[in-house]
């Protein structure tokens, strides 16, 4: 199968890498230039617990691929979707599936702003990946994918898609509980991501601690509830137990949302743990553990923000 990864970041190479172990065509496709010439370069250098090995494969960026694929895979942050999106329109053909992993909430909705819903493809992984630098991407632990149609209707090309993810070692398979994963997904987003990157600890620090594991369990519970009052079937259990097995298994993990403030980059908070703030909002619901690593998280992306804006040039280097 012919594929375009677009949002070349740590889950981006992740799959990307392990589709082109697989024997597929994949092109990868970012904005980050130091990243694309490591890997054009010297190949993807892919960390995972089979081993070390660095994987030719292509990367440009969007301009630079002509040809659409059959499936184009979306790992952009929710707040990029539409300007990646629109800088890789020529890739959308007619018989292109555009499938979205992306976290938090709304993804399938500014999709469908650029494909029709009939060529969507909605889920949601639990790989963990970590980007090391340019070029380098480590996954340590075990994961699953779990996608469905937007229009829930189960075809052969769905099928082939599944079975394309699933044959490259990503545990892929079709549920008709897509939407309660995606939940569940934003509940577990919402936990370890916050609390990690407001203390800047790994996955494992956290879990190490009382009040880490405490208010990881209280966010879970309030995002589990305002899915239920919207009639989504997540489940608290099954979160707690992922959770639980993140604090136990990938206790070197720094989620994504640690490694953008580290990097001085903007978080996807807007997409997890404020859309869960303005979900409970509507439904009259007090959501005070999650609000308040929302708004934590906001301080220190506004205070670096102002530190940027006062003294040009400041953390520069970190940002792409």
């Amino acid at each position: 199968m012919y594929i375009v990864i677009l949002g070349a970041g740590a889950m981006g190479c992740l799959f990307g890498g392990r589709l082109a172990e697989a024997g597929h065509q994949v092109v990868l496709v970012d904005v980050w230039p130091a990243h694309l010439d490591a890997i054009n370069s010297h190949g993807l250098m892919l960390e995972t617990v089979e081993g070390d090995r660095r994987i030719a494969i292509p990367a440009c960026r969007a301009e630079e691929v002509t040809e659409p694929p059959e499936l184009l895979v979306l790992f952009t942050k929710s707040i990029h979707t539409p300007r990646a999106l629109e800088s890789a329109r020529h890739l959308l053909g007619e018989e292109t599936w555009v499938l979205t992993l992306q976290n938090g909430l709304g993804n399938l909705e500014a999709v469908e702003a650029f494909v029709p819903r009939r060529r969507i493809v909605v889920g949601t992984t639990t790989w963990p990946s970590d980007l090391l630098g340019p070029g380098r991407v480590r996954s340590l632990g075990d994961g699953s994918t779990r996608i469905l149609a937007a229009d829930a209707q189960v075809t052969p090309d769905l099928a082939r898609i599944s079975q394309t993810l699933d044959r490259a070692g990503l545990r892929c398979a079709i549920s008709p509980e897509v939407f309660a994963a995606i939940w569940e997904k934003l509940a577990f987003n919402a936990a370890l991501n916050t609390l990690t990157a407001v203390t800047g600890l790994p996955v494992g620090g956290v879990g190490g601690t009382v009040d880490g594991r405490a208010l990881a369990r209280a966010i879970v519970r309030e995002v589990v509830t305002v899915a239920n009052r919207k009639g989504v079937g997540a489940s608290e259990a099954t979160v707690l137990a992922t959770v639980d097995e993140a604090f136990r298994d990938h206790e070197e993990h720094l989620p994504s949302m640690l490694q953008d403030l580290r990097a001085g980059r903007k978080t996807e908070i807007e997409a997890i743990s404020g859309a869960v703030v303005r979900e409970a909002a509507s439904l009259g619901l007090a959501v005070p553990v999650t609000q308040s690593l929302y708004r934590l998280v906001r301080i220190i992306e506004q205070g670096r923000e102002a530190e940027r804006t006062s003294f040009p040039g400041h953390g520069k280097e970190g940002s792409r």
